[in-house]
């Protein structure tokens, strides 16, 4: 493809050379330009594309996309044979240019998308696990991975940039892919890396505070995860549809969004889809679901009550997709665990370590009812909170571990710039919150309810190890399936699982024979 059959991709631009080279690729990273790639300098939170202009041509950049004035600058030194093209919007452009240089993958095949605070990775799974089970080919795309026919690549985010996006989803068509599964993150939406992408299914699993160090209000948080919907309209794809949480505050305003079919589930009477008798165990969850196909029985490896409104939402898009209903239930059955999800941490001991990935209130919240409907001894619970991310969190968050636990544990979670003890406080406000209400009922009542600060997480962890007795449960939150700590601009390896079982090893070498 030359440039000037690409640059129509583009309604509002204004293009300096003519020049038409053909075109070898797309990026927004100066280090990845090669002869013929097309650089869009986006302005980052951290760096500005448009510093980066002068090391991209000469790289073999053939034209340069700026999103803003540079009439100031010199460029006199650089070569002639490449093309400006001034927009508006930057990582707009990025976002069509790279759709249409990957020939428009989302149009060649079903895009499911999958969106929401808590639940979207297990959900993915599910779905994609449903559509397999009725015999389609299905590419998966979620915080963990990017799987293309059997082949995974771990995810650097949640959703990959724009043109990291439609390549994948062009790597998809090319292996003969039906379906792509995605997880599309609030911050995608309002970044638009998936502005170019036509979903045929939207999924709302939930929306409850988070991310408010971007967003900075509820409001906006929820108008991100709204304009998903809206996106339904349009396009040159038939049988669209929405499946929607009618437990969720935000159902009705997700409801009138959109004009598509909605296949609605939930716990209420009024949802299409619902769950009723929900027994959860230690090895997993069975309960009834009532819908339009009458009555099944699922029987669930995955731990954690959360994950009913995650297996409703996924036999949402099964009906939506016209999949049989036993091909939903097998292909349920044979989803038995998501990493760092409610994951059980097994080496022989008589009491429980559940690792899990809950990092905002509601999921914490979820998680440690979750903990105490599988009635344990006691819940010792080891977490933090994120630096540089939602203050607000972090008191309520204390005063919900405080409220569900009977030993709490805070510690150090990805701080990066700021203070490890000053997030630490800031939880232990909120856990002194229920503390001090406890003791003002009767001051001559001991009090249950017990914490330490531990700041090193391995010792955090150890902390609780060795204290559990039989049948207490340990629930280590925030991190699940991350295999890293981010203290300053530091990675430091990090796996909460590895590490829960090599101290579990070294406290009774009979627990597990191997640490893996």
């Amino acid at each position: 493809m030359n440039l000037k059959q690409l640059l129509p991709a583009l309604e509002h631009k204004e293009v300096k050379g003519d020049y038409n080279p053909l075109v070898t690729g797309i990026t927004q990273d100066s280090r990845l330009v090669q002869p013929g790639f097309v650089f869009v300098c986006i302005c980052g939170y951290q760096q500005d594309g448009h510093d980066y202009i002068e090391e991209a041509v000469n790289r073999g950049a053939v034209a340069i996309v700026v999103g803003k004035d540079i009439s100031g600058r010199n460029f006199s030194a650089l070569k002639d044979s490449f093309v400006w093209v001034c927009v508006k919007d930057s990582r707009e452009a990025l976002a069509l240019l790279s759709s249409t240089f990957y020939q428009n993958p989302s149009q060649k095949m079903r895009v499911i998308g999958i969106t929401g605070t808590n639940g979207k990775t297990t959900t993915t799974y599910l779905v994609a696990s449903i559509l397999e089970a009725s015999g389609f080919s299905v590419g998966l795309i979620n915080t963990l991975t990017c799987r293309i026919k059997g082949e995974e690549v771990p995810s650097v985010r949640t959703t990959p940039e724009s043109v990291d996006l439609q390549k994948a989803l062009a790597r998809m068509v090319e292996q003969g892919c039906q379906y792509a599964v995605v997880e599309v993150s609030s911050h995608s939406l309002v970044l638009k890396r998936v502005l170019g992408c036509e979903f045929d299914v939207v999924v709302l699993t939930n929306i409850t505070p988070d991310h408010l160090d971007f967003h900075h209000t509820f409001s906006k948080y929820r108008q991100a995860k709204q304009q998903f919907f809206l996106s339904l309209e349009g396009g040159k794809k038939s049988g669209k549809a929405a499946v929607l949480n009618v437990d969720d505050a935000s159902y009705s305003m997700m409801e009138k969004s959109t004009s598509a079919p909605i296949f609605s589930f939930g716990l209420q009477k009024k949802a299409q889809i619902r769950a009723e008798k929900i027994i959860p165990s230690r090895q997993g969850i069975n309960f009834e679901v009532q819908g339009p196909f009458g009555q099944i029985e699922i029987q669930t490896d995955l731990g954690g009550v959360c994950n009913v409104s995650n297996i409703l939402a996924a036999i949402g898009v099964g009906l939506a997709e016209k999949v049989d209903i036993d091909k939903i239930q097998l292909g349920i059955q044979r989803v038995s665990h998501i990493p760092g999800r409610f994951e059980t941490i097994a080496c022989g001991q008589d009491f429980w370590v559940v690792v899990d990935f809950a990092h905002t209130p509601d999921a914490l919240n979820r998680l440690l009812e979750t903990s105490r409907r599988l009635q344990p001894r006691r819940i010792i619970t080891v977490f933090g909170c994120g630096g540089d991310r939602d203050k607000m969190k972090r008191f309520p968050m204390g005063r919900i571990a405080a409220t569900l636990s009977d030993y709490i544990i805070i510690t150090s979670d990805n701080a990066r710039s700021e203070d490890p003890m000053a997030i630490a406080r800031q939880i232990e406000e909120g856990v002194c919150s229920i503390w001090n209400n406890k003791r003002s009922k009767d001051e001559n009542t001991e009090i249950s309810q017990k914490y330490e600060i531990i700041l090193d997480r391995y010792e955090a962890i150890e902390r609780a190890v060795f204290m559990a007795e039989s049948k207490d449960m340990i629930v280590i939150a925030g991190k699940g399936h991350e295999q890293y700590q981010t203290i300053g601009l530091k990675r430091i390896p990090f796996d909460d699982r590895q590490v829960a079982k090599k101290i579990l090893h070294n406290r009774k070498p009979a627990f597990c024979e191997e640490v893996i």
